[in-house]
Parts: structure tokens; sequence; C-alpha cells
């Protein structure tokens, strides 16, 4: 495992070396949303598409996401697993705009708590910001209860309470600055490759590719200076 890890991080390394002479990538969709993140098997909400969109074939009952969600977040405090459940939650969210208020309110809440716990309130505000963002890149303008809530400066503000590294948590920023003005995005984006040679799960988040294998992967997707949207 540690051999495999060292080398998705050279590759990574090297992509990113790379970079500097194609300056401008197009995205193919909502970074946050449109690519599932590798989570190694661990429990997250139901899903049963091979695909990143739900199949129309779901079951699952949207009036208790909320409960889902919270549970599997504070049963793992993997970040890719809060990503991954969160990115899900948003899809099944977009069907049910009441469902998607009431989840949005109850992790915000959980956010403003105060708590001894620094990694415990990082984790929450992380929480907090990531959902606010992956609202922004989904759920329509006129019903997006995450509207005026600055998810990426809440995420930083998770780093910082880390201790100012947490290479999961700099992935996911990375990946929200691609969406608008960012100056510390690049930042961002090298403080997580690094971070993946101590982070096999990670390392292969930055392997896989974003959009089907012709498409970048997540490393260079985050590597670019500037993004030029469709």
């Amino acid at each position: 495992m540690k051999t495999t890890s060292r080398l998705l991080l050279s590759a990574a390394i090297a992509t990113l070396l790379s970079l500097s002479i194609f300056p401008i990538a197009t995205l193919a969709g909502p970074p946050l949303i449109c690519h599932p993140f590798e989570i190694d098997g661990a429990k997250s909400l139901p899903w049963i598409s091979h695909d990143w969109k739900l199949t129309g074939a779901e079951n699952y009952d949207t009036k208790n996401l909320a409960a889902d969600t919270l549970a599997i977040l504070s049963s793992n405090q993997s970040v890719l697993v809060h990503m991954e459940t969160l990115r899900r939650a948003t899809l099944y969210a977009k069907n049910d705009p009441i469902v998607a208020k009431q989840l949005l309110t109850m992790i915000v809440s959980g956010s403003k708590n105060p708590t001894s716990d620094k990694q415990t309130e990082a984790m929450h505000l992380f929480d907090a910001g990531y959902l606010a963002e992956t609202y922004k890149q989904w759920l329509g303008e006129g019903q997006n209860p995450a509207h005026g809530l600055d998810g990426y400066a809440l995420i930083k503000e998770a780093i910082r309470l880390r201790g100012g590294s947490e290479p999961q948590m700099e992935f996911a920023a990375a990946l929200i600055g691609l969406n608008g003005p960012a100056p510390d995005q690049r930042e961002f984006a090298q403080k997580a490759i690094a971070g993946a040679k101590h982070d096999s799960l990670l390392a292969r988040n930055l392997s896989t590719h974003f959009i089907g294998p012709n498409s970048e992967t997540m490393a260079e997707m985050i590597s670019r200076t500037k993004v030029a949207k469709d």
C-alpha cells in the first residue's frame, strides 16, 4: 500500500510541475457533484448508480435524509467520507427543497455549537461549508437555502483549527476554489498533493479521472492556475 501511495504521489507531483505550460482547464461539470469520491467501502448514503447521478430507480425516502446524513457524519471522521456523503445528500436533496433546507439548517446549527474539542469543531465547520458549496453547484438559485453562505471561508477556518494542515480538507478547498476567485486555491492544491504521501486514500482520489478515462485526473484539475467554464 505504501509503495502504491508513493507511485500515485510521484505521478501527481510530476503532473503538477508540468502544468505551468497548460494554465487553462475547462470543467465538464460541477466538480463537487459530478465526481464520486473513493471512500474505500465506508458507510455512506445508499447509492445504486454506477454513474455520478441518480438513476431514477432509487427508493430511498428523503424524509430520512437529514437524520441519516448526520448519523453517518458523526460516525466517521474521514473528510473524504464526509465529501462523498454530502455529495450524495445534495443529489437527493435537489428533489425535495424542504428536506434540503432541513439538512443545511441542522448541519449549520451544529457548526455554531461551541466545543472545547477543536477537531470536532473543525469538522462541523467543514461539513457546513462543504454542503453549502455543493448546494451552490447543484440546486437552482430559487431553491438554494445556502445562498449567501460562504462555504469556502468556513472550510478555510476548519483547516486553521486543524493546525493549518489537513490534506483532505485542502483537497476539498482546492476543488471549491476552481469555481470562483480564490487566490489561495493553488496553494491548497499543492498541500493536498504533498499530503497524499502519507494518505493512501487521498492519493487514490487524486489519481482518479474526473469524468471518464479520457478526462483529467483530480490532481491535474485542482492544479490548474485558471479555469475556463463552459
